[in-house]
């Protein structure tokens, strides 16, 4: 009888309910859980492709060292035996341990306690410093605490919504569906959208801001002044609960308007009209995100959006608040645990004497970090120049995702001794492992994520493990015993290690910290099991009439109030005459982080196949690019190739490049090689918004593009970038040199039998190449070659691979890579969910089909997570003006 299980989405930090159901014969189907408060039944594209993804296709099954498979046992002796080696000859700070938003709490507190109470060192970092750690300083510096103020319904209850750094439709896109559906239910409702691009989100905003990259200090600073002498300011509010408003004003009001307009690049007449529509709204929420975080200036960004809130008073209550939008499914989970190297467990801070006190009385280990540890870049850093010995890299791709990515490549490479947990050994990162700890995925592993309002669930396993797979806190757990601390590793199960951390919360809690889950201190493990999904805090005390921060006037700094904080405007623009062109990087709709998991689904992959630059006309222009050519984007650290994506959507001077793909996916397109290693000087949060480059086509002698059942092998050209497709794989390439024979080097590539010959030709003088393998009346693989762009109709030419070819005729339209008559293309791909193309819509839209609505009710796009729905609604505009003209 088919099984059901409640669990939660894997993804961005929204923190979805999924119901999972498992069919008798092992199928699994996903679909969202409409009792789970964060997202009510709704799901995103990558939400609902999760069954897609859960193959174990290039799992890692068991431990490996030096690529050799191993027992648990010898991998494990190994790894402690070697940190410990370390640790005796260097001292405890010549190892670290590099986590991940990816991991499950149980597993970042093992981690946590570990490192900073038994190794006695504060150099555990994790990817959340690349993702929120701007925000965790602005709060603390605001709050005295790591706090969000606020929940989601306040963002659907407000009367104005704020975006700023935050392409919510496409990174967010529950929260950007339930707030679409709330504006449609109070049209009244006001969106204002701050981002340097005109993004998807842009879709349901009542005023877009174009501003310059990192002018959002000036915006708010400016704000800030023109609020101060107005009738918004709360003064018994900021005279009861808050220091340093006077001063904080007086610092903004040495910037006059016109400066600020030069800072933010937006017109006087813009500023006026946003900073006018705050000033008399009441209910607004504030939501920001990477845009924000992500900057030398970060932290002072979060500080000066804070600081308006406080000075109206606009914070803690219904509809009203600054919100961080969290990027991963548990970068909260770990801040609860002080996965951060500047933080203890349970919102305490390492600078604390008693808090560090605390913690080691609690923990009964034998020693305490005292200091801050490596923040992410200063980590790897160490790891380039010997101070690190030993690092366990874990749930993360930092060859990927990390600034100056090809230095931490450098760094993988010359330290001593890598560990990495992952589930799977092909990743950039894992390849510079001497030691590989397969772990669980999924749907396998077991525990607690919390989400961006501080919501705890439950991600629950239905899964059998793979092979020898195990979960991270037990892999933590058995080092930390070998190391000599068998007494407080002896976990038997991730409910004990919640339990642990439900008491820590609650230890000597006197009501001074905001962390606090003793009321689950008391757990059993069937409780755990079914443990439905809350907000902190909850505790042991009794249960709160509210789970919003602040309203009251009650902040953690050691006077009880709020801080204002002083922002100077930063440096803008970092583009020079050699580097003309500022580089923006980001998340795209359908894929995650390094697409180790939706890499795998073909639906995923077919929106957007390749890596890209959306860049300007005027600019694509000036560099002599055409739609669709190859480019190549040079900064002082490297070049990536990407295709080009034409678009007035992005501003003149400013290009936007996916941070997704890697060399698993692409031979040269790993973004962050190009992103120098700039941090914020409070948070350690790179800069990854704001990059100074340059930008040329690219000229290859040849391109292609290629559909085969096969995964391609040994690629060596200019260009390559392959996606995963219904029946096997696309590929498109550019070659600056040409094989000499096209079919020998297809049958290598494609891995087909020397004795299957294709059909089709070559002429290598006119660089023309059609080439199609079949074995009975399947396509192996079908290879299109031109000396530009290749002109072939993708989507039908992936779906030949699943299609019988019976006659010479069927063929034949194969290799002249076109439907033949009485057969549609679906054209690019629009709607993930359903798989619907561009030419559906269009044809649709002849049929008349003139609204979104319409076009949902004919072909079902837009209809399920509803992130496409913008992209509807602008072919059915440039239609429409078509047809009008």
């Amino acid at each position: 009888m088919a099984q059901e299980v409640k669990t939660t989405c894997p993804y961005c930090g929204v923190g979805c309910g999924v119901i999972a159901k498992i069919e008798d014969d092992g199928a699994v189907t996903v679909k969202g859980d409409p009792d789970h408060p964060a997202n009510l039944g709704r799901l995103c594209s990558k939400g609902s492709a999760l069954a897609e993804t859960i193959d174990l296709d290039g799992r890692l099954l068991y431990p490996q060292v030096d690529g050799a498979r191993v027992e648990w046992d010898d991998a494990l002796d190994l790894v402690a035996s070697k940190f410990a080696d370390a640790i005796a000859e260097h001292g405890p700070d010549a190892v670290a341990f590099y986590v991940s938003g990816q991991l499950l709490t149980e597993d970042y507190y093992v981690a946590n306690k570990l490192m900073k109470g038994f190794i006695g060192s504060a150099n555990i970092d994790t990817n959340s410093r690349l993702c929120m750690s701007s925000s965790v300083a602005g709060h603390r510096r605001a709050f005295g605490s790591d706090t969000v103020p606020g929940l989601y319904e306040d963002i659907f209850e407000a009367d104005l919504v704020i975006l700023t750094g935050s392409n919510l439709a496409w990174c967010h896109p529950v929260i950007y569906q339930r707030l679409a559906a709330a504006k449609a239910e109070r049209p009244d409702m006001r969106i204002v959208v701050i981002d340097p691009r005109r993004t998807m989100t842009c879709d349901i905003a009542d005023m877009h801001l174009a501003i310059r990259p990192d002018g959002d200090v000036a915006l708010f600073t400016g704000l800030l002044a023109h609020l101060a002498n107005g009738p918004a300011v709360d003064r018994t509010y900021v005279e009861s609960f808050t220091n340093g408003f006077d001063a904080t004003v007086q610092s903004a009001e040495e910037y006059s308007l016109p400066e600020i307009a030069e800072a933010t690049g937006l017109t006087i007449a813009e500023l006026i009209q946003f900073y006018e529509i705050f000033e008399r709204t009441e209910k607004t929420v504030t939501c920001y995100s990477q845009g924000v975080n992500q900057s030398a200036s970060g932290t002072d960004k979060v500080n000066a959006i804070i600081n308006c809130h406080l000075a109206t008073g606009r914070i803690g209550r219904p509809g009203m608040g600054p919100f961080s939008l969290t990027g991963q499914p548990n970068a909260m989970g770990g801040r609860e645990v002080g996965g951060l190297a500047n933080m203890l467990a349970a919102h305490m801070a390492i600078e604390n004497a008693d808090d560090r006190d605390r913690v080691q009385r609690f923990w009964g280990s034998p020693a305490i970090a005292d200091k801050p540890g490596l923040k992410a870049v200063d980590l790897f850093q160490a790891v380039a120049d010997g101070r690190i010995k030993a690092l366990w890299i874990m749930a993360t791709n930092p060859v990927v995702s990390m600034p100056d990515a090809s230095a931490v490549e450098a760094a993988l490479k010359a330290c001593p001794f890598v560990v990495a947990s992952d589930m799977f050994a092909t990743t950039d990162t894992a390849k510079y492992a001497h030691v590989l700890l397969p772990s669980l995925g999924w749907g396998e592993k077991d525990g607690t994520v919390t989400n961006s309002e501080r919501r705890i669930s439950r991600q629950r396993g239905y899964l059998p493990a793979p092979g020898d797979a195990k979960a991270d806190w037990w892999q933590l757990a058995q080092v930390g015993r070998r190391m000599g601390f068998a007494e407080a590793f002896d976990y038997t199960g991730p409910a004990e290690i919640f339990i642990e951390h439900a008491n820590l919360s609650a230890f000597e809690n006197d009501g001074s910290r905001d962390f606090d889950i003793g009321a689950y201190s008391t757990l059993t493990k069937p409780a755990y099991d079914g443990l439905p999904p809350f907000n902190w805090p909850q505790p042991a005390s009794g249960h709160r009439e509210t789970t919003r921060f602040f309203a009251d006037g009650k902040f953690y700094h050691a006077d009880g109030k709020a801080c204002f904080l002083s922002t100077a405007l930063p440096q803008t623009s970092r583009s020079d005459a050699e580097y003309p062109l500022t580089l923006n990087t980001g998340r795209i709709r359908d894929q995650w982080h390094t697409m180790t998991r939706t890499g795998r689904s073909a639906r995923l992959s077919s929106h957007l196949a390749e890596p890209f630059v959306e860049l300007h006309p005027r600019d694509a222009m000036d560099a002599g690019i055409d739609s669709a050519d190859l480019v190549e984007i040079e900064s002082p650290l490297g070049k990536i190739i990407v295709r080009a994506l034409v678009t007035e959507r992005q501003a003149r001077g400013n290009i936007f490049v996916p941070m997704h793909w890697n060399d698993q996916f692409a031979a040269n397109a790993r973004v962050d090689r190009l992103v120098p290693p700039v941090t914020d000087p409070f948070s350690g949060q790179p800069a990854s918004k704001n990059v100074a480059v340059i930008a040329r086509r690219f000229q290859a002698k040849a391109y292609a593009f290629a559909v085969t059942q096969a995964k391609p092998q040994a690629l060596d050209c200019a260009y390559w970038a392959l996606a995963k497709a219904d029946g096997g794989y696309r590929l498109e390439m550019a070659f600056d040199e040409i094989p000499e024979n096209w079919s020998g080097w297809a049958h290598s590539v494609f891995g087909i039998d020397v004795g299957i010959e294709p059909i089709g030709y070559a002429d290598n003088s006119t660089h023309q190449v059609r080439l199609a393998f079949f074995d009975g009346e399947t396509l192996l693989a079908a290879l299109f070659v031109a000396d530009k762009p290749v002109g072939v109709a993708r989507n039908w030419a992936i779906s030949q691979l699943s299609a019988r070819h019976e006659d010479l005729r069927t063929r034949f339209a194969l290799v002249a890579g076109r439907p033949g008559a009485g057969k549609a293309d679906p054209g690019a791909t629009v709607c993930s969910c359903f798989n619907v193309g561009v030419n559906q819509i269009t044809a649709a839209i002849r049929d008349g089909c003139h609204t979104v609505e319409d076009i949902g009710n004919t072909l079902s796009a837009g209809t399920n997570c509803g992130s496409c729905r913008a992209e509807i609604r602008g072919i059915i505009e440039g239609c429409m003006k078509t047809a009008a003209e």
